[in-house]
C-alpha cells in the first residue's frame, strides 16, 4: 500500500463509522418505538420517538425554541468570555508565582469537583432572579478546567524553547508572549473547551431551577405542563446543541494545535 492511499482508507473507515454509529442510532430508535408501541414500557413515562421526533415543529413554532436557543447562546457567550480573560489571567499568575501555586492549585482542583449548581439560591440573593443569576453559575463552573490547563501549559513548554529565547536576550515579557503563550495555547485551549462545556451545562441547568431565561425555562415549562412528548423533544435538542457545540470546539482546537 501507497502513502498516498492511506488517506483514503482512513477516510472510508471514517465513512464506515459514522454509518454503523448512525444505523445503531436509528435501530435502538425502531426498538424504542416498539417496546412502547408493545406496551413493554409505559408511554405515560417515556413517548414513544415518532411522537417526540414530531413535537419538535411546535417547539419552534409554538414555544419559539430558536429565540429561547439565543438567550441561552448569548448566556454561554458572555460567561465564556469572562471565564477566559479572568482564568487565563489566574492561571498566569498562579505559575508565575510558585507559592500561589503551591498554596490554591489543589483549592481549584477541588473547586472542579464541587456541586456548584447547589449555590443558585446564594447567587438569587446577590444577582436576583435574572440573567446575571445564570451567567455567573456558568462562569464558576467553567472557571477551575481554564485555569488548571494554563498552568499545565506554560509549565509543560519545553526546555530547549525558554533557552533559545535567553539566548536571544528576551525580557520576561517577551519571554512569555514570543514562547510561552504561543506554546502553552493549546494546553490552553483544552481548557477553554472544557469550561465552555461547563458553563453550558450550568447554564441550562441553573435556567431550569429558578425558571428564567432560554432552553432550560422551555423544559421547566413543558414539564410542568406534563407535555411528555415536547419535553423530550426539547431535551434532544439541548443535547444535540451540546454535541455540535463540542464538535465544533473540537475541531477549533485542532486547528489551533500545532502540526506534529
Amino acid at each position: 500500500m501507497t502513502t498516498a492511499d492511506t488517506p483514503l482508507v482512513a477516510s472510508d473507515r471514517d465513512s464506515v463509522a459514522r454509518l454503523v454509529g448512525f444505523g445503531t442510532f436509528v435501530a435502538s430508535l425502531l426498538v424504542t418505538e416498539a417496546v412502547i408501541r408493545i406496551g413493554w414500557l409505559n408511554r405515560f413515562i417515556v413517548p414513544p420517538p415518532s411522537e417526540i421526533v414530531a413535537s419538535f415543529g411546535r417547539l419552534f413554532t409554538e414555544e419559539h425554541i430558536a429565540y429561547r436557543f439565543f438567550f441561552t447562546a448569548g448566556e454561554c457567550l458572555i460567561a465564556g468570555i469572562m471565564v477566559t480573560i479572568c482564568g487565563i489571567a489566574i492561571g498566569v499568575l498562579m505559575q508565575r508565582y510558585k507559592l500561589l501555586q503551591r498554596s490554591c492549585e489543589t483549592w481549584v482542583a477541588a473547586f472542579a469537583s464541587a456541586p456548584l449548581v447547589l449555590t443558585y439560591p446564594l447567587f438569587m440573593v446577590i444577582f436576583g432572579r435574572n440573567a446575571w443569576t445564570i451567567i455567573m453559575m456558568g462562569f464558576l463552573s467553567a472557571l477551575p478546567p481554564v485555569i488548571l490547563k494554563t498552568i499545565e501549559g506554560i509549565s509543560g513548554t519545553r526546555k530547549v524553547l525558554v533557552n533559545v529565547g535567553r539566548s536571544f536576550n528576551l525580557t520576561a515579557t517577551q519571554q512569555f508572549w514570543k514562547i510561552l503563550f504561543p506554546a502553552a495555547l493549546p494546553t490552553i485551549f483544552v481548557g477553554i473547551r472544557l469550561g465552555l462545556i461547563f458553563a453550558l451545562i450550568n447554564v441550562v441547568g441553573t435556567e431550569f431551577l429558578i425558571n428564567f431565561g432560554g432552553l432550560g425555562q422551555l423544559i421547566n415549562d413543558l414539564a410542568e405542563r406534563y407535555d411528555l412528548a415536547g419535553t423530550y423533544a426539547a431535551i434532544c435538542f439541548v443535547i444535540l446543541v451540546s454535541v455540535l457545540f463540542f464538535m465544533a470546539l473540537e475541531k477549533a482546537e485542532r486547528w489551533l494545535r500545532p502540526v506534529d
